[in-house]
């Protein structure tokens, strides 16, 4: 019997500095997110990080947190719902890092009786730190846990005509009747060594501003390709003008090249150089959380108006939108009764 794990980032059970404590240590001790020797990680992580960054992060998860809890774990159940309805396959959730954990999430169509499971990391872009961690841990818990069980892994869907057509369209959708000069496509940040590390040919990416246009294998998983790929396809569905538009990199950790530009100083610099009126879409994230209601709508706002802008218009990520749905629950049909699987 067939079944669909549908797997999302994760949220601390709280805004409260113990559980986000909890929840950084998780994140930031998985080897994948800080790619560096167990002894250096931990040193990082559990003596430095630990000790200064609960106590503020817990303070900004306050500023976005809902009544019903985390928006992210909100959002992604919402969505569950929708598309369960949609489809007779059975489906689950689980967080890469909280609860509910991807073991339960496996356990739960185990008990219902599937054998067969679709992963789906709610990631368009492969990354490392996203996909690629979701994936393994997975495994790991498959073989340890559920040995009889089958995985199917959806691949990144960063360039599906699907996804492309309902990003574009709600974009189009949330800026009818607002005024916007520039269009900022706004992407997690991760660091360039894991491009690198990505690279299957070892030797195609160089991060050098050609080597994403130039054809390779290495695509495959290069997330700054992958990006960079899903703002063209979304600017060519939305036939925008040359100029309208660019790219950033969000989120970075001091102390070492993160992909670039930066989002917050490239910000800083339109509002600086006249651009009085600005959107920004994340298309990273498919479920609104701390890095686009806080980081994106709070601050990246407040640094565009202090240095000049007048409107920043901030369009939510697809979350529970219909249209999102009605695709996910698509592909799980066409990956379900596809001849191919029968």
């Amino acid at each position: 019997m067939k079944g669909v794990l549908l797997v999302n980032l994760g949220s601390p059970d709280s805004p409260e500095k113990k559980d986000v404590k909890k929840y950084l240590s998780q994140f930031l001790m998985d080897e994948r997110v800080i790619d560096e020797p167990l002894w250096l990680r931990t040193l990082l992580v559990k003596g430095i990080i630990l000790n200064t960054r609960p106590k503020k992060s817990a303070k900004a998860y306050k500023k976005i947190w809902w009544d019903e809890g985390s928006p992210l774990i909100v959002l992604s159940y919402r969505l569950l719902k929708k598309v369960d309805e949609m489809t007779s396959i059975p489906i689950s959730l689980a967080m890469r890092y909280g609860k509910p954990s991807i073991d339960f999430g496996i356990k739960e169509l185990v008990e219902k009786g599937v054998d067969e499971i679709l992963l789906i990391p709610l990631y368009p872009q492969h990354a490392m730190a996203s996909t690629e961690t979701i994936l393994v841990l997975a495994e790991k818990i498959r073989q340890e846990n559920y040995p009889n069980v089958q995985f199917t892994n959806m691949p990144a869907f960063y360039n599906h005509p699907d996804y492309i057509r309902v990003l574009a369209q709600s974009i189009e959708k949330y800026l009818v009747g607002k005024e916007w000069d520039h269009l900022l496509f706004s992407y997690h940040g991760i660091p360039e060594r894991h491009v690198r590390k990505s690279d299957i040919t070892k030797s195609h990416c160089k991060i050098d501003g050609k080597c994403c246009s130039v054809s390779s294998p290495a695509h495959e998983f290069c997330y700054r390709h992958q990006c960079y790929e899903t703002t063209k396809r979304v600017v060519e569905f939305l036939n925008l003008p040359e100029g309208s538009y660019s790219s950033s990199f969000q989120s970075r950790l001091a102390g070492q090249p993160w992909l670039k530009p930066y989002t917050d100083k490239t910000v800083e610099n339109f509002a600086k150089s006249g651009t009085k009126k600005m959107a920004i879409v994340t298309p990273a994230f498919v479920s609104d959380c701390l890095e686009t209601l806080e980081e994106i709508a709070m601050e990246a706002k407040e640094e565009f108006c202090e240095n000049g802008g007048d409107e920043f218009h901030v369009v939510p990520c697809l979350n529970d939108d219909i249209e999102w749905a009605k695709v996910l629950s698509r592909w799980i049909d066409e990956w379900a009764f596809s001849k191919v699987d029968q």
